[in-house]
Formats: structure tokens, sequence, C-alpha cells
């Protein structure tokens, strides 16, 4: 389902991010619905801030992609064509 540029505004705006930011939930595969619902409320401190969450996905998601291209890279590279 495609959001609207509507929705996409209302989280930016809810949530205090910027358009990079939007840029980036976007291309994590985030829905605006997402970052709405991961705002933290006053009874949950450990809950990380909606920015902060996405850049800490981004960080692991980019860390996994790292090691995975190091194994392929340590195993030969895939098998011979």
């Amino acid at each position: 389902m495609a959001y609207s540029d509507e929705m996409w505004a209302e989280a930016k705006k809810k949530c205090r991010l910027n358009q990079e930011d939007i840029a980036l939930a976007k291309r994590l595969g985030l829905n605006p619905r997402s970052l709405i619902k991961n705002i933290p409320s006053k009874s949950e401190p450990w809950k990380a801030p909606v920015k902060d969450w996405l850049h800490e996905i981004d960080a692991k998601r980019q860390k996994k992609a790292a090691q995975k291209q190091r194994r392929k890279e340590k195993s030969g590279g895939g098998s011979p064509a």
C-alpha cells in the first residue's frame, strides 16, 4: 500500500523528523503509522525517540550487510561459473 504524502507529513511533524529521516524510514520499508506508533510516552522512558530508533535500525542493517559481505568474500565468493 502506498502511503500519501499527507500521512508522511503527519508522521514527520509528530515524530519531529526531518526530510532525511523520512527518506531513511522509506528506505527501511517502514510506514508512517509505524513511526507514529513508536513515539515513546512518558510511561516508557526506556524507549528511544523515533529519530534515534530509525538510525539504530539502519546501523544494525548495515552491520549485518557488512558481515554477510565479509563471509561471502571469505568463503570464496559463491559457486563457480
